[in-house]
């Protein structure tokens, strides 16, 4: 089968490819810390080397531009497999932990091991970082890796199928494309691990499905990361940073901020703070033959942003036009926005930005507090006091003080959800962590069997007396 003449895997080589990487994995290929380092180093080269193969494969499926498709997309794999490859031996190392006297001599130790072969599922919005951040972490910890890239963004699909086998190790690392058949398909197989991108619905396939085989899973979702501007703070800046965060890819990201909390005192000054910015950002229509501003990603998802704006009850001040042909909305920003309107129900996932009256500080932190847990929240203070209320009073995947999306850049921080944006952290060593299984060890030696007369059968009062000990300490006073 193929959409959008993506070639998609024949069914029947689905099985093929997994018994491939399988056999791969029981054999050991990937567990020499050499093996790993030059694939890491493989994976950095497939970026550099082709880098305006996938601009142009970007640009393409989502009309993204080539300074962000690198700074955003590229730049994180290079340096992140760099990092990784330089960081293998430091990571592998086993741990030596402390222990209690009595068991000094026992040689405990906790090695690192794969968990095994890794299905990677990834999502169209971001389709080479959020794929390849996850393999960095795989192949890190020794795990062969099957990829499933979305069909939403064919172009970028077609381009890692192409890449992949030239640079990795075809029997470790393959990439498998298709849509619902090929992803049931390999759902319906054991894996060690299975990590995904997406929307919090297909992850509950992905979670029910892995729970068949007690399978580990990594979702990283979404939902609706709010931000929170406390009067205190440079309103201009603050409108600055973050509409940069929301015309990052059009709005089609994650963490991108999904709607403002500011509070009353302020509220007019910042939205004219934010229509300066605006003007600033996009001295021309964003919708011009000419403009560089990129588009939604297909026909369904274009409806359906469209179709938010139209249903707004609030006041669309900024933008509020769309492109029927080229599928491009332009950044809409709607002020006076009410907690049950259309805009505050799901995540938004587009170039559309609610602002939301509120009273004060606090009572933003409530409504972020009432809500689901979002993948991260966004404040804009100077204030110590604001910074401990946000800390103490709410709960996300992340928290991000006066800045927006600049998490991502953080790889010594893990990056994911909580709650029903998700669970599980990558990034940096914690990629690495979440693909390996502590495998502990103790080495218990003979010469302690003296000391262990009283823990056989037939027990006594005597054994009793002594093996109960240790539920008898004294307990510290509170």
């Amino acid at each position: 089968m193929s959409c959008n003449n993506l070639q998609y895997t024949p069914l029947s080589e689905i099985p093929e490819i997994y018994a491939r990487v399988t056999k791969t994995f029981k054999a050991g290929t990937t567990r020499p810390l050499s093996y790993r380092r030059h694939q890491l180093l493989q994976l950095a080269r497939m970026m550099q080397e082709n880098i305006v193969t996938i601009e142009d494969a970007l640009l393409a499926d989502l009309g993204k531009q080539r300074q962000e498709s690198t700074v955003t997309e590229l730049t994180p794999i290079i340096q992140g497999s760099i990092n990784a490859a330089e960081s293998l031996e430091e990571w592998a190392k086993p741990e030596k932990p402390k222990v209690e006297a009595w068991r000094s001599s026992w040689d405990t130790t906790i090695y690192h091991v794969p968990k095994g072969v890794v299905l990677l599922i990834s999502p169209w919005n971001y389709p080479i970082i959020l794929t390849f951040l996850g393999l960095i972490g795989a192949i890190a910890a020794g795990c062969p890796t099957v990829i499933k890239p979305s069909e939403c963004t064919p172009t970028v699909a077609a381009v890692m199928a192409d890449l992949v086998p030239k640079y990795l190790d075809p029997a470790a690392y393959a990439v498998v494309n298709g849509a619902v058949e090929e992803t049931k398909m390999l759902l319906d197989l054991q894996w060690g691990h299975i990590f995904f991108t997406g929307s919090t619905r297909i992850g509950r396939i992905v979670a029910t499905a892995a729970a068949k085989y007690v399978t580990p899973v990594t979702l990283e979702l979404g939902g609706k990361s709010p931000v929170i501007v406390s009067p205190d703070y440079d309103l201009e800046l603050a409108a600055k940073r973050i509409l940069y965060g929301k015309v990052q890819n059009v709005g089609q990201l994650c963490v991108s901020p999904d709607y403002v909390l500011v509070p009353r005192s302020v509220y007019k000054p910042f939205v004219e703070a934010l229509k300066k910015t605006y003007a600033s950002f996009f001295p021309t229509d964003p919708l011009d033959k000419e403009s560089k501003w990129g588009k939604i990603v297909n026909e369904p998802n274009y409806r359906r942003v469209k179709g938010l704006i139209e249903e707004t009850k609030g006041d669309v001040i900024l933008g509020g036009k769309w492109d029927d042909t080229r599928l491009r909305v332009a950044l809409t920003v709607v002020s006076e926005v009410k907690l049950n309107d259309p805009l505050m129900e799901e995540e938004l996932f587009g170039p559309i930005l609610p602002i939301v009256e509120v009273e004060d500080v606090d009572e933003a932190v409530q409504i972020v507090a009432d809500r689901p847990y979002p993948l991260v929240i966004y404040t804009f203070s100077n204030s110590n006091e604001v910074k401990e209320k946000i800390t103490n009073r709410t709960n996300s995947g992340t928290f991000v003080f006066n800045d927006t999306q600049m998490q991502l850049a953080v790889h010594e921080i893990p990056f994911g959800g909580h709650g029903e944006s998700g669970y599980g952290g990558y990034m940096g060593k914690d990629s690495y962590n979440i693909f390996t299984h502590r495998r502990g060890y103790i080495n218990v030696p003979t010469e302690m069997e003296p000391f262990y007369a009283y823990r056989y059968l037939p027990y006594s009062e005597e054994s009793y007396k002594v093996m109960t000990q240790g539920a008898r300490v004294k307990i510290p006073e509170a």
